[in-house]
């Protein structure tokens, strides 16, 4: 286990004197929770470094705990066959703008694109702005208290 000892070899460095038993429950507690509690279990204070590194390769090999859960990736080049994926085929309705209901352009590209802060001017309104229905509803709750707003 060249994980244990490098960590056994950094924890030495940065304190020379430590024991041996405090550097193992040190390791032991990076470990995390099954496997730390199987260690334990198996190493019997004071142990040695080569026991615990037995004990936990033991442990490792015959259980899960403490294995990485992802494979490593597979290099398969002796094949020398190029893999094909399946033609699936595609449910190809007709595209549609879902703004206004032309089948010449998507919504994203739409010539009537309005954007939400914009204020639409009408010529025969004379050029007042149109108000929205939040903008109504604001206005009322604003008459009810008795607020003075001055539109432009």
């Amino acid at each position: 286990m060249s994980w244990f000892l490098k960590k056994k070899d950094a924890l030495n460095a940065l304190h020379p004197d430590m024991s041996e038993t405090l550097v193992h429950q040190r390791i032991l507690r990076k470990c995390g929770g099954d496997l730390e509690n199987a260690i334990r279990s198996r190493c019997i204070e004071p142990c040695s470094t080569e026991d615990c590194i037995n004990a936990i390769e033991d442990i490792t090999t015959r259980t899960k705990i403490g294995r990485n859960w992802y494979k490593p990736p597979m290099d398969n080049k002796t094949s020398g066959k190029p893999i094909q994926k399946p033609n699936k085929p595609h449910d190809k309705a007709p595209l549609k703008c879902h703004k206004c209901g032309s089948k010449s352009h998507l919504a994203h590209t739409c010539p009537k694109n309005t954007r939400i802060n914009e204020i639409e001017i009408e010529k025969d309104e004379k050029k007042k702005p149109k108000m929205s229905l939040y903008m109504k509803v604001i206005l009322s709750l604003l008459k009810k208290r008795n607020y003075q707003l001055n539109l432009v």
